[in-house]
């Protein structure tokens, strides 16, 4: 065989090596299999009307597309209380899939999320909008908190890097699930609360702010109801009036309490737990 014939066989060669590629990728789930990270072959349209300009509680958001997103934040977590509700692209969400909302990025995307407290990182299903709170950058479902062990907590650091188009169906998956190291120790822990310590198994509180002054922290607890109370807490920097409304020996009903308070205009409502 020449050269010349045996560089056209090559290059045909290769060329039916990335079309059995693509057709395998696309037979899961758009993706090309063998990859570290997801390579869409079949990718979704954006859903018309999700990259308009809106306005939420008098802010503006304008969603794009932007190749280089690549940011550090806050991601908080939804659940039991959206599950098998539409999302903004139609899709109905499930609370245990691989998904998230974000408040620009298209619709569907795929976004990598890695917690920076332990190294987790997973690939997610954006098909959704939000959270709209001024520190966090992402919301997930509850899947995808547990996945980034982020469920307990209720928020975390996370980093969010975008990757492009989501495939016509699903789009999540595990990445790492090793920690890569282990989460720094805080210098100061802060105890839980008398009515924590005394609850059996796991308990889950909504706090719903930290305040100096405990005036300003009973009137916030004052309007959130009977079920607030006023911890007080020793620092190195003086006494903190914690704000918990709880606790609930269950994360799903934590967590609809904390989106309750959230829509009552707390917007740095955490969901804290404590064994």
């Amino acid at each position: 065989m020449t050269p010349r014939f045996l560089k056209a066989a090559l290059i045909l060669g290769l060329m039916s090596l990335l079309a059995a590629c693509a057709s395998a990728g696309a037979r899961d789930g758009g993706f090309t299999a063998g990859t570290r990270l997801p390579v869409v072959s079949d990718p979704a349209p954006i859903v018309s009307g999700t990259m308009r300009p809106y306005q939420i509680r008098g802010q503006w958001y304008r969603p794009a597309e932007d190749p280089t997103y690549d940011v550090v934040g806050m991601a908080s977590w939804y659940g039991d209380q959206f599950n098998g509700r539409p999302t903004s692209t139609g899709e109905i969400f499930d609370m245990h899939g691989l998904t998230a909302a974000h408040k620009t990025l298209p619709l569907p995307g795929l976004v990598e999320v890695t917690n920076l407290a332990n190294g987790r990182t997973v690939v997610l299903r954006v098909n959704d909008r939000g959270p709209f709170v001024d520190d966090r950058i992402i919301d997930l479902s509850r899947g995808a908190a547990e996945e980034l062990d982020l469920l307990s907590r209720g928020v975390g650091r996370v980093r969010v890097r975008y990757l492009g188009r989501a495939p016509r169906q699903g789009g999540g998956m595990r990445l790492q699930t090793a920690s890569a190291a282990a989460p720094p120790v805080r210098a100061e822990a802060t105890p839980a609360p008398a009515s924590v310590r005394a609850f059996s198994g796991t308990a889950y509180w909504v706090q719903a702010g930290a305040y100096a002054n405990r005036r300003t922290a009973q009137r916030i607890a004052g309007r959130l109801g009977d079920n607030a109370t006023v911890d007080e807490v020793r620092t190195s920097q003086g006494r903190l009036y914690r704000v918990l409304v709880g606790p609930w020996n269950d994360a799903n009903a934590a967590e609809r309490a904390r989106q309750a308070v959230l829509a009552r205009g707390v917007d740095d409502a955490l969901l804290i737990s404590a064994s």
